[in-house]
């Protein structure tokens, strides 16, 4: 994905504002052997890239003075309460340096596995992205996670997918985090409990009809006695 920057003289609080002011995001290229850049970038342009996934989880080509190089989004300020990007960071990739980052989670196939389509499960991602570490040119844009052998109370794990190629998941000291959960629907939960309530209500309800049968068993002896 490619995007346009152009160089940033002036920096400071101030200068920043009349940046804004005038239609342009502030920000800053850091990494590898060059030193720190100052950049600004059209708010416009950089406000519907920032929608897009790629933007957020990919090798970006900055076009910057006539010279295109590769970076990554690194951080993105935004104002508390309206739609304004206050600044951007990126950092520039090295081919040779491993990347540490985040990518997403795709989950497919969810509505064909036994849990959702016969056992009425619901499936609850819990995990959205995954941390990785791999170089440049290994960098997916996205995991993609089939759940169509997802069963009723058996949770997937990482262990349980495969990686793409030159991919190494960090989990922090987490030893098999779990990515999606699955649950029973609050409705096949209250039928079982219906199910089971029924022999035992039917087994009270039998004593009570004989009892009427005890009572003239006991009158019968009280009419005898009059006569």
């Amino acid at each position: 994905m490619k995007f346009v920057a152009f160089e940033r003289n002036k920096q400071g609080t101030g200068a920043s504002r009349r940046l804004r002011n005038t239609g342009k995001t502030p920000g800053i290229v850091y990494g590898g052997e060059g030193q720190p850049q100052l950049i600004e970038l059209d708010h416009n342009a950089l406000w519907h890239a920032l929608k897009k996934e790629a933007f957020h989880s990919t090798i970006l080509e900055m076009e910057l003075a006539g010279k295109s190089s590769k970076v990554l989004l690194r951080d993105v300020q935004m104002h508390p309460f309206k739609q304004l990007v206050q600044h951007i960071d990126f950092q520039r990739v090295d081919a040779k340096t491993k990347l540490h980052m985040k990518v997403p989670l795709h989950y497919v196939n969810a509505e064909e596995s036994q849990a959702v389509k016969f056992e009425h499960c619901v499936v609850n991602p819990v995990m959205t992205e995954l941390d990785i570490s791999c170089f440049p040119g290994d960098l997916p844009e996205f995991i993609e996670v089939d759940l169509s052998g997802l069963k009723k109370g058996v949770s997937l794990h990482l262990s349980d997918i495969k990686l793409p190629k030159g991919v190494t998941a960090v989990t922090g000291g987490k030893k098999d985090p779990v990515l999606v959960s699955v649950v029973a629907t609050v409705a096949e939960e209250a039928a079982e409990p219906g199910a089971a309530a029924a022999p035992a209500a039917d087994a009270k309800a039998a004593p009570a009809k004989a009892a009427p049968a005890k009572a003239d068993a006991k009158a019968a002896p009280a009419k005898s006695a009059k006569k």
